[in-house]
């Protein structure tokens, strides 16, 4: 009696094992997560961003394989514009970064004054100044507090003059190129 239930059990596992070995004939296994399901030079929504579709034949979602522009960047870089060769919201270059800072007058002449800053090309310079002159600009213009905006037109107008001086300079080193 033992022997037969025994028996039964044995077989009741290894009917189960081939139920579970056994498989469709269109299955196929899961790959890794790091493995691209449409190939070399593609992948999933690669220019529209859409990673799926439905599939024409089967009716079933379906990976949305899209050939790879080189120029785009990878997944988590920022947004390229068309025609950029920089990307939006991205630091392409740390090294090249100076820390600004635009809340006030003094706040620009330290900024001004790192190493970090004087160390850069007069073009790079100049980029620099335009970004904390636009920046002083928008913050003067949508101040409330009257303190406030005060301090920050004294920091806008000091950022001018220092877009002014930068603009007379390239405008020296441009003519000096010419002689």
């Amino acid at each position: 009696m033992i022997l037969r239930s025994l028996i039964k059990e044995i077989i009741k596992e290894s009917l189960e094992e081939k139920r579970k070995k056994r498989r469709h004939p269109r299955f196929r296994p899961p790959r890794n997560k790091k493995d691209n399901p449409c190939g070399k030079g593609f992948a999933p929504g690669a220019q529209t961003g859409v990673k799926t579709k439905m599939g024409p034949q089967s009716g079933r979602r379906v990976s949305n394989c899209e050939k790879i522009n080189e120029a785009d960047p990878k997944v988590g870089t920022g947004k390229k514009p068309k025609g950029s060769g920089r990307r939006l919201y991205t630091d392409e270059n740390p090294k090249d970064t100076v820390r600004v800072k635009f809340s006030s007058a003094s706040a620009i002449q330290k900024t001004l004054a790192k190493k970090s800053f004087k160390s850069k090309s007069h073009k790079r310079q100049s980029q620099i100044i335009n970004l904390i002159h636009q920046r002083a600009r928008a913050a003067y213009k949508n101040a409330k507090d009257p303190a406030t905006k005060k301090r920050l037109k004294r920091a806008y107008e000091y950022a001018e003059k220092r877009k002014e001086a930068s603009k007379r300079k390239t405008q020296r080193m441009r003519k000096k190129k010419w002689e």
